[in-house]
């Protein structure tokens, strides 16, 4: 199976992974790390009809639900054609994805976005304070990260959804949970997949879950009064992550998730969580120490 899929991933990239000269939604953004996060890998059945359908840096997934398919991120705008050249590789039609779920209202995960909804016809799905971002094109003016500016394509088919809700499609539910900190916005997404028929049923709980990288642009602060309310929320979204079921962790930059596509250890989601509280801390003591920037 995994030598078909590599062969029908080779086909099918060759001709049809490039962005369209002159699409304003697929315009390359160049990030300083956009080739490392786009290097180009095959797509990757991870456990039942969940997908890995994105990049050697940058995570996204996708679902088949049996009554239509879902995508999790965008990555950034050049790499759209790509994400639906590999679910082509996996045999689905793109025309099938019905939902596409956001993570973050930042380029690296957003970018695409705009471009997999009109090429697909799928509505995009984010936090309230997501689809702000997402609406504009923009980060909010309380992203740590704003004075590093930039923007891409704005979003404009959009569902609104809170943590707790749960978005059902054929034989799956997924569960929006709300992970900010990162940017406010931030949401994880959780879901069962199975596989085998009754007697030898198994199942496992995926989770797709946001960045939690406590970083920011230069000058800016954790420790200050705009700072206090991320560092807050950087605490619930661990003690969320501490209680979340969890078999396999993908995040929507793998490598903070360990070194891997995915994370299939027990304890993934508490460690990936762990992770970012000593980032956390290590932050917070250097700028009362003054040595942060």
């Amino acid at each position: 199976m995994k030598a078909l899929i590599l062969a029908l991933w080779v086909i099918v990239t060759a001709s049809a992974a490039e962005p369209v000269a002159g699409d304003p939604l697929t315009r390359p953004i160049a990030a300083e790390r956009a080739k490392q996060w786009l290097a180009p890998v095959p797509p990757e059945k991870i456990f039942g009809t969940t997908y890995l359908v994105g990049f050697g840096g940058m995570s996204v997934a996708l679902i088949d639900t049996g009554d239509g398919l879902v995508l999790v991120d965008g990555a950034l705008p050049q790499a759209a054609p790509a994400i639906l050249a590999n679910v082509r590789a996996l045999g689905f039609d793109p025309k099938d994805i019905k939902y596409i779920l956001s993570t973050e209202p930042h380029f690296d995960h957003a970018g695409g976005l705009a471009a997999l909804a009109r090429d697909t016809g799928a509505t995009v799905v984010a936090s309230a304070r997501g689809a702000e971002g997402l609406r504009a094109g923009a980060m909010a003016a309380d992203d740590p990260q704003l004075a590093y500016g930039g923007s891409w394509p704005a979003v404009t088919r959009l569902r609104v959804m809170q943590g707790g809700e749960v978005l059902k499609l054929g034989t799956v539910a997924i569960t929006a949970l709300a992970t900010p900190g990162h940017t406010m916005g931030s949401m994880s997404w959780s879901w069962q997949a199975c596989e085998g028929e009754d007697g030898g049923r198994a199942c496992k709980a995926i989770v797709f879950a946001s960045s939690l990288n406590p970083v920011s642009a230069p000058g800016y602060r954790y420790t200050s009064a705009a700072g206090a309310p991320f560092v807050a929320a950087f605490e619930a979204s661990y003690a969320a992550m501490d209680a979340l079921p969890c078999d396999v962790l993908m995040s929507a930059h793998p490598d903070n998730a360990g070194s891997g596509r995915y994370n299939d250890t027990p304890g993934a989601c508490r460690a990936y969580a762990d992770r970012s509280r000593g980032l956390l801390a290590t932050r917070l003591a250097g700028e009362r120490a003054g040595t942060v920037k």
